[in-house]
Order: structure tokens, then sequence, then C-alpha cells
């Protein structure tokens, strides 16, 4: 019995350097935001009026908030799925020994390693709806110019524009390593079998590189929830509220209301989005992904 708790003991002991980090910077403040949610302060005055369930209330019944959440979702779903798809399609293309791909590879990446806010400025350049760049090509086209980050229907568009050009060439790192540590000899097998290049990508590859793809989904997924300077500094979370995201929305709320208790009640329900979708992916990955 001594015997069992001296190592439990022992246990606890050589997990304490990292609870306690863990308690300092995530169970804490997680705790303290979830206790001002139900208070109503505005960052200056001394005491924080308790108000209970009122902020969420408020957040149920508001309009923009609903907007905000939709938003959020259109952003993770036109960024997640793209840059996963592209990023794949990239690496294939990267994979099949094309001459100068080292160059190519170079370049694709050299965005993710570029600052956001820079990124966000010259794109912001290249969306001006008068002598932009982006017009300029629509223009020998023979298309219409377009409002862009001035045009409600335009202004997500060209934030998940920006988005995917950063993340892109990310990803296709990821999938480059995953086909190049394929084993040949399956293909080879396959191959002799009489399977074509569609069978061989559907039944070997798709399978095998599934980890890059579950690994890629979760990290780009909390990104998006994440995503921040692009907006800022494009947009602002207008026009009308058009790429407001709820992080977004949880910023104007904290910082330039100062209701800190909608913020912190904007913050809980991010959060618990971020377990659902991780509930989600693992339930998913159970199923879909294959070591």
């Amino acid at each position: 019995m001594r015997l069992k708790l001296w190592r439990e003991s022992e246990a606890v002991l050589f997990t304490l350097p990292a609870l306690i980090p863990l308690l300092i910077f995530w169970l804490g403040p997680l705790g303290y935001i979830v206790y001002l949610s139900f208070t109503d302060w505005d960052f200056m005055s001394p005491d924080k009026l308790f108000v209970g369930l009122d902020n969420y209330s408020y957040l149920l019944t508001n309009s923009e908030f609903y907007r905000s959440l939709k938003v959020t979702l259109l952003f993770g779903l036109g960024s997640v799925i793209p840059t996963i798809v592209g990023g794949l399609a990239l690496a294939m293309l990267m994979n099949s020994r094309i001459k100068s791909s080292g160059i190519f590879r170079t370049l694709l990446f050299s965005p993710w390693v570029t600052p956001t806010v820079a990124v966000s400025i010259a794109w912001s350049w290249i969306f001006e709806p008068e002598v932009g760049l982006a017009n300029l090509m629509l223009g020998w086209a023979g298309v219409s110019p377009i409002g862009w980050l001035r045009d409600a229907d335009w202004a997500l568009v060209a934030v998940l524009i920006v988005t995917l050009w950063k993340s892109i060439g990310w990803a296709m790192v990821f999938y480059l390593v995953a086909l190049r540590n394929l084993p040949s000899d399956l293909l080879e097998a396959a191959s002799i079998d009489g399977a074509n290049s569609w069978d061989k990508f559907r039944s070997i590859t798709l399978p095998l590189i599934s980890p890059t793809t579950f690994f890629l989904s979760i990290i780009l997924t909390i990104q998006s929830l994440q995503a921040y300077d692009q907006i800022n500094v494009m947009t602002q979370g207008g026009p009308a509220g058009s790429t407001r995201t709820l992080l977004y929305m949880y910023y104007q709320s904290a910082f330039e209301s100062f209701n800190v208790g909608e913020a912190s009640s904007i913050a809980v329900v991010i959060i618990l989005i971020c377990v659902l979708l991780s509930g989600v992916s693992f339930l998913l990955g159970r199923r879909l992904v294959h070591y």
C-alpha cells in the first residue's frame, strides 16, 4: 500500500512542471473569462456587477451574433476545404518530378513565412477598386470592375483569397512529405494488377495520407476561428458586418465598446465551438483515418 502511494506521488511530482503552466496560463484565465461572462464590466470601474445569464440571453436574441456565426462558418468552410484540396493538388504536382520544382516549392511556401499584416496591406492595394491590379486584370478579360473590399457581396471572398494564398503552400509541404513516404512497392503492385491512376489515388494514396489530412483539417479549423489580422487590416469587419467573424465581434465588444461581459460570453461560445468541433473531428477520425 505504501509503495503504491509512493509511486502515485512520484507520478504527480513528475507531472507538476507541466501542470503548473497549464493551471496558470490556461485553466486560470479560462475560469476568469467564464466568470466575467456573468458580469457587466467596462474595464474601468473597480466593481463588476453580477448579471447572471443576461449576456448570453442578449447574444441569443441578437441578430448580429447569428450573422457573425454565419460569417465564421462560411469563412471556415471557405478556407479549410480549398486549402486542403489545393495543397494536395500542388503537392501531387510537385511530386511528379517537374523541372525546377524546388523553386516553385519555395515560391509557394513563401507567403506562409510572410507576416499576415504585410500580406494584407499588399492585397488591399491589389483589391483597390479604381487602380488595383485585380480589377486591371479583370478589365483585360473584359470583366466589369468589382468593389472587392467595399462591396458586402465580395469582401469575404477577398479575405478568403488572401487566406488561401497564404495557407495553400503550407499545406502543400505536409502533403509532399506524406506522398514521398508512400510505399512504392504497394503502388507498383497495384499497377501490375491493372489499376489506373485514379484507382491508385482513391484506394491507396488517399487512405495512406489520411493522418495528414486529419491533422491539417484540425489545425486549419482552429486557424479559421482565430483569423483576425487580415480582417482587421483589410475590412475591420465590414462593410455592413459582412466579414465580422465571432472573434472580430469579440474584439469590437471588448476593445471598442468596452463591454467585457458580452465579449467574454462570445469568447465562451468560441471555446464551446472548438470543443464541439474537436469532438466531431476525433469521432470522424476513428472511422476515416488509417494509421
